[in-house]
């Protein structure tokens, strides 16, 4: 997110391979999840936000002074990070057996590790390693997790 006044929102993996702080993404909203590896730890000025362990997404604000620290090596991490004045943002887990209900918006359906599957309002669609689905969804939309760990995250459009 390199031109912050251009972008609305942006989704996105990446390594933290070493300590250290976090950019500042003032104006912004974040949620991230752990995706790869274990132990990480965000220290802000109010404590710490806990990111041990993986599929369990946290909330914070850009602006928010982070550093990180890894526990146990290297990470990686799923993003999503929207402009709070133009976009409501959240991340949830799909797992197989589970079901979830979206309203309007945009979805990016993410599968992290190895081949998951889904239906989208009973349309099955199979997502391999490292691949997402996107959704523009009109109304409700409901997904259905078939087998597999994956990421769904939701912009809203303010």
């Amino acid at each position: 997110m390199s031109d912050k006044a251009g972008d609305v929102w942006r989704f996105g993996r990446t390594p933290i391979v070493a300590p250290g702080p976090f950019s500042d993404y003032r104006g912004f909203d974040r949620v991230q999840a752990l995706v790869a590896g274990s132990g990480l730890v965000l220290k802000t000025p109010d404590g710490e936000i806990d990111v041990r362990q993986p599929f369990r997404p946290v909330r914070f604000a850009g602006e928010t002074p982070i550093v990180s620290r890894l526990e146990a090596g290297p990470v990686e991490v799923v993003n999503l990070i929207g402009d709070r004045a133009k976009v409501r943002i959240d991340m949830r887990i799909l797992d197989a057996g589970r079901t979830l209900r979206l309203g309007p918006g945009t979805h990016v359906i993410y599968n992290p590790h190895g081949n998951s599957s889904l239906e989208v309002d009973g349309e099955r669609h199979i997502l391999m390693d490292d691949h997402a689905l996107r959704l523009e969804a009109a109304g409700a939309t409901v997904l259905a997790g078939k087998t597999g760990c994956l990421l769904v995250a939701s912009v809203n459009r303010i």
